[in-house]
């Protein structure tokens, strides 16, 4: 699978990263005509490796996602708000030497770090200009239509209309944009992790999300 990025794109987000607690950049693949755009949020430790999205522990979930709506891995163009891992790091203990030391752990890109990377995003929806845009958790979501919208809200119902975009890319703020886009919003398949009961809420969803392909 390729990426609709170019490598001037890649190129400067990874520029745009200096000064940000990040590492690694994942661009995002899939076919030209996909049945459907994923958004989510960042890469997490298991993909800045890969280099692959969704390679993960929610990515084994995401494959059983996908299996229920019929649909492989190579017919999704699958992609991301950001595209380099956020991470703060912690000092933790060696349980076995008892020796301290600085350990990475995910967290949420601020609106700093998505702004850097929106470029990206909306590149590539202009590129592909998918079907449907399938947005699992509230970055995603809220990368696309605001910070108004709660996943927990709106969850499974389906939005039409304008999209967040920077007009350049030296924008400190997002617009909006001219087309009308379908946005679908789930919940992140990380989020069964700290909640097991929201799998079958995910499901409910997906089936809505379904009748839509």
């Amino acid at each position: 699978m390729e990426t609709a990025l170019t490598q001037e794109l890649m190129d400067l987000a990874k520029e745009r990263n200096a000064g940000f607690s990040v590492e690694g950049f994942l661009w995002g693949i899939g076919p030209k005509h996909p049945r459907f755009m994923l958004v989510g949020e960042a890469p997490g430790e298991v993909e800045t490796v890969s280099g692959v999205p969704f390679t993960g522990r929610a990515g084994k979930e995401l494959m059983n996602f996908f299996e229920f709506l019929g649909v492989t891995r190579e017919e999704v163009y699958m992609t991301s708000t950001f595209r380099s891992r956020p991470y703060r790091e912690k000092e933790k203990v060696d349980r076995k030497t008892g020796e301290f030391f600085m350990r990475k752990y995910n967290r949420t890109p601020s609106k700093k770090e998505i702004l850097a990377h929106a470029p990206l995003l909306d590149y590539e929806i202009k590129e592909i200009d998918p079907p449907i845009i399938l947005a699992m958790g509230n970055i995603g979501f809220q990368r696309l239509v605001g910070d108004q919208a709660k996943i927990t809200q709106v969850h499974g119902q389906l939005y039409v209309g304008p999209i967040q975009e920077v007009a350049s890319l030296d924008a400190q703020s997002f617009s909006w944009s001219k087309k009308q886009y379908r946005v679908f919003p789930t919940f992140h398949p990380a989020s069964i992790f700290y909640n097991r009961t929201l799998l079958e809420t995910i499901y409910q969803d997906l089936a809505a999300f379904k009748t839509y392909l």
